[in-house]
């Protein structure tokens, strides 16, 4: 039985389409360093599978924090963050992000590779080999707090942080590429970045100093956009923006806030990018209660829904300050329930992706209990991307098959039989309709299984009620999230 069958649970109407991710990240993360390699697959067995369990539907994991690889890269050296030191391979070697990308495809869930961009290293006592471009190159870097980056300036750095992308969209079955919100440097005790004199003097050519600092990393945003493209066009770009693009007092088209600003303060300006069809998607990350003062989420959810068209946008929520919170106006003792049902009604927002994963996967105040219960309890398709009129070919020869007492829908489906185009099927969705029930495949509850796999247990003789009379109905999903036209098959099974 499912979830949302459950006696006692309160039912929502849950979209069929909606994104929901989680972020795990493995920087400031020791239990990854801690483990084994046997170890370490377990615990992302664990995590994903925890996820699904709340009826997550993407996994954002971390590949790259620190201008390193939490994978096997000729590029770039091993994460210390994964074995405990730079450079340092995990023993026995394997390929974390090769493994977790089957784990999330095993599940029907998506993975979007996430990377930051410009770091190079976390703190000042990280010590950076010989070898590394930073000592050999120390013009084409910056460091400021304590800390080391590529200079957003060089052309020879957006070229390499590309050459990094296009390296994993061309070895590695990712569903999308996802950098987060560090552009340049967040202010510092109390001071603004301006650690780039000799590459303004160097590469200005007379600009104001703050749109040229935006001019550098619309630069980026625009190469690395067309860098997937060119490999795999069904491979999504997504962005992770702090929350706020500019307060209503700088500009009158901000938003009614009072904090650090993406434009003036990070220097990327989000809306451009937006605008110019350089991103697929937006998550921003309204991280606050849904009415603080200098930044009610409340209110920056409108604001992003209406300032984004043309690209999803994903709610970046926070998790402990969500389930921490009450919501006096909701009679609530957490502001979940309210901040979902915001996400819903905003025509431009397609779904949430919780920060961080790992308060998901831990239960924190019970988080995954309502997500899994209640605002998650269906399973749900990410939003299709591309041409509508473009479909994954059906699936063929259904039919029922006992084994032991059980009973499988099983069908021919083209998964695995890979061309490297948008309309290759990765997966297939079922849905099951009840004696008399009308055949609604909009309707999220009617959905039994998101697979890649061509067979789906539907009875168990030994549990539940038989599915006789029943109507199934599957369809394939390809790359971009697209359903097929519908196949069906009533049941006669009999026991």
């Amino acid at each position: 039985m499912s979830l949302c069958m459950l006696p006692g649970v309160a039912q929502e109407d849950n979209p069929k389409r909606e994104f929901r991710g989680a972020w795990l990240h493995v920087i400031g993360q020791s239990q990854w360093q801690n483990k084994s390699t046997e170890q370490a697959k377990k615990y992302i067995e664990d995590q994903f599978q925890k996820l699904q369990d709340a009826g997550c539907n993407a996994v954002i994991f971390q590949v790259r924090p620190t201008a390193d690889a939490v994978y096997k890269s000729d590029l770039e050296p091993w994460s210390a963050w994964l074995t405990g030191k730079r450079g340092k391979a995990p023993s026995p070697e394997w390929d974390p992000m090769e493994f977790a990308i089957e784990e999330a495809h095993k599940r029907g869930m998506e993975f979007h590779a996430w990377l930051n961009p410009y770091r190079v290293t976390s703190n000042a006592k990280e010590v950076l080999p010989a070898s590394h471009h930073a000592n050999k190159e120390p013009h084409r870097f910056v460091k400021f707090n304590g800390q080391t980056f590529f200079d957003p300036a060089y052309q020879e750095n957006r070229d390499f942080i590309c050459d990094v992308v296009r390296d994993i969209v061309q070895r590695y079955d990712v569903d999308a590429i996802h950098i987060d919100d560090y552009f340049y440097p967040y202010p510092a005790n109390g001071k603004k970045f301006e650690a780039d004199d000799a590459s303004y003097k160097k590469f200005g050519n007379g600009m104001e100093r703050k749109a040229w600092r935006r001019h550098n990393v619309d630069l980026l945003i625009e190469q690395l956009y067309n860098t997937i493209k060119d490999e795999k066009p069904w491979v999504r770009f997504g962005v992770s923006p702090f929350g706020i693009w500019r307060n209503k007092n700088s500009d009158p088209r901000g938003s009614n806030s009072n904090g650090l600003q993406n434009y003036d303060d990070l220097y990327a300006d989000v809306l451009l990018w937006a605008k110019k069809g350089w991103v697929d998607y937006l998550a921003p990350q309204l991280y606050w209660t849904l009415d603080m003062k200098a930044a009610p989420s409340r209110h920056l959810a409108q604001w992003w829904n209406d300032n984004c068209e043309g690209v999803d946008v994903y709610i970046g929520q926070d998790v402990q300050r969500t389930m921490s919170n009450a919501d006096p106006k909701n009679h609530d003792t957490n502001e979940l329930d309210t901040k979902v049902k915001l996400s819903r009604s905003l025509p431009n927002v397609k779904g949430n992706v919780w920060w961080h994963g790992y308060w998901v996967t831990d239960n924190l105040k019970g988080v995954a209990d309502s997500l899994a219960l209640k605002h998650q309890s269906t399973l749900a398709l990410p939003p299709a991307y591309g041409n509508k009129n473009k479909k994954p070919v059906p699936v063929e020869h259904l039919s029922f098959q006992n084994e032991d007492g059980r009973t499988f829908l099983t069908w021919t489906g083209a998964v695995g039989a890979s061309l490297q185009q948008e309309t290759d099927v990765v997966k297939y969705v079922v849905y099951q309709f009840f004696p008399g029930e009308d055949i609604d495949m909009e309707d999220a509850q009617t959905i039994i299984a998101i697979t890649p796999y061509t067979s789906v247990l539907v009875e168990d003789y030994s549990e539940g009620p038989s599915v006789e009379g029943s109507t199934f109905v599957v369809t394939s999903v390809d790359r971009m999230n697209r359903e097929s036209e519908p196949r069906k098959i009533k049941a006669k099974v009999g026991k």
